[in-house]
């Protein structure tokens, strides 16, 4: 047997390889390929203290914005440096295209720029108090310590997205990786040291037990969690902060809606169908999931939609020539199994793929389903893998209440050139992010985040910001005058 791979947790100065260990799991071979650490309660309390020493009383917190940005700017380039190296370790724990890991994690350097940009342009701003003998200033300042929890799909992008605003702003971080994919965040890690950051500005504890994160996010040294995964764990996260009254940042499920017009350049609609389920093997949160096409063009549309999905090349992730690769574990496939037979149980036509690919235990054909009633589960919760449910509909009212007709509201997708209508649904419908004749395009200088079931709090963008900052009202007498001191003056 190969050896396998090792990673450790950076706590403070220190580098733990853990007193227990588990394995991560390549999903395309069902071989174990990593050993990774199991933090115990004692490394999950030492790396919050560790990064509350650091805000406290490290430089971190009173650095010159001008100097926090060179550290995100030197991690951005060594991210750079070892763009390739980091995405083969998430293809290897998650089982996504390397060519897509590829294109993310060279991505990322553009974000730590983006906000080491911003690090030294935290303004405050004077107040007119209303009073002639008082000044009034506000500062903004980082909220402190963060938790940080992240799922196994896109472990370093969602990473990016919560620690670039989080570090640019002078917030020291303990983030908790997935089990299922510790390897990219861990490695991560030493890239942070390299540059330069002071030790508990960046920690780490990971560990298959769900205790580990529950220990973080409930200990009374974190003074805001971020959390991306599912809406189950979502608001559980979010009552274990509630009881030391810790805001929480939620980015949750969603069941989003690609919204086909008859006037659509339909080819470029049918990619984007398939790009908005298909791509990541359904395994995103923004995965637009529910296909609504207008009943004029949705004859050809499905049938396009139908001939190409058959068409899609599944096999190894490191392939170039893969479309698709594995579900990342065993737990995610039986959820897709088990939804699949709740859509046929529920009436729902199978129009492409509906099971596993033969011999190969870990793929799920990308699956099409028609006819399932408003009210199937399988139509209306979030699947986390590659099936796409079509539903046709007539005109635009009809559009927006279906679209809008779930619990969640993360993203949507509008395919017309009619402008008007297009600037009308981006209006309607309940969704953070809407995409025009486009779908599962992300930036760092654009706002990400959701509405209802898909959580709350916003990511990227200067907006991103405000998650980690808190007002300060600072009220300065200037005449010298003695008060009554049983007024409010």
């Amino acid at each position: 047997m190969t050896a396998l791979e090792s990673v450790s947790m950076r706590i403070g100065a220190e580098w733990r390889a853990g007193t227990r260990q588990f394995c991560s799991i390549d999903p395309y071979t069902g071989e174990p390929w990593l050993s990774a650490p199991e933090a115990t309660r004692q490394d999950v309390e030492d790396a919050v203290a560790a990064a509350r020493a650091a805000f406290d009383r490290g430089p971190w917190r009173s650095m010159p914005g001008g100097r926090r940005a060179e550290l995100l700017r030197r991690l951005a380039d060594l991210i750079e440096q070892n763009a390739d190296a980091l995405a083969l370790a998430e293809t290897r724990d998650n089982g996504k295209l390397l060519r897509e890991m590829r294109d993310q994690v060279r991505s990322l350097p553009a974000h730590y720029r983006y906000f080491a940009g911003l690090a030294d342009k935290i303004d405050g701003r004077v107040v007119d108090t209303g009073r002639d003998n008082f000044v009034g200033f506000v500062l903004r300042e980082p909220i402190g310590v963060v938790a940080a929890i992240l799922p196994w799909n896109s472990p370093l992008l969602l990473l990016t997205f919560k620690i670039a605003p989080a570090l640019a702003v002078g917030c020291t971080v303990v983030v908790k990786p997935s089990e299922h994919a510790p390897a990219s965040i861990l490695r991560f890690a030493e890239l942070v040291e390299k540059a330069g950051f002071p030790p508990g500005v960046f920690n780490t504890v990971c560990g298959e037990a769900k205790e580990v994160g529950q220990w973080l996010v409930s200990s009374p040294q974190v003074d805001k969690v971020s959390f991306t995964g599912s809406g189950v764990t979502g608001r559980l996260v979010a009552a274990q902060a509630a009881e030391h009254l810790a805001p929480a940042s939620l980015e949750l499920g969603a069941k989003s809606a690609n919204i086909v017009f008859a006037d659509a350049d339909l080819d470029a609609a049918v990619s984007g169908l398939l790009s908005g389920i298909f791509a990541a093997a359904g395994q995103s949160c923004v995965a637009g999931s529910r296909a609504l096409i207008q009943r004029a063009v949705a004859d050809v549309v499905i049938e396009r939609l139908v001939e190409r999905t058959r068409r899609i090349t599944i096999g190894d992730p490191k392939d170039p020539a893969t479309e698709m690769g594995p579900i990342a574990f065993g737990g995610q496939l039986d959820k897709v199994r088990r939804f699949v037979s709740i859509a046929r149980a529920d009436g729902g036509q199978i129009l492409a793929g509906g099971d596993t690919a033969g011999d190969r235990d870990q793929f799920f054909l990308p699956t099409i389903v028609a006819g399932l009633p408003l009210t199937s589960r399988a139509w209306q919760e979030e699947i986390f893998g590659p099936v796409l449910s079509v539903r046709v509909f007539d005109d635009e009212e009809e559009a927006v209440e279906l679209a809008n007709g779930t619990v969640y509201g993360l993203a949507a997708g509008v395919w017309t050139t009619n402008v008007r209508r297009a600037f009308r649904l981006a209006r309607r419908l309940v969704a953070g992010t809407v995409w025009i004749n486009a779908y599962r395009t992300l930036g760092y200088a654009m706002p990400f985040g959701g509405l209802r079931h898909s959580g709350y709090g916003r990511e990227n963008g200067v907006e991103a910001l405000n998650e980690y900052l808190t007002d300060k009202s600072v009220w300065v007498e200037m005449s010298g005058a003695i008060r009554d001191p049983f007024t409010v003056g």
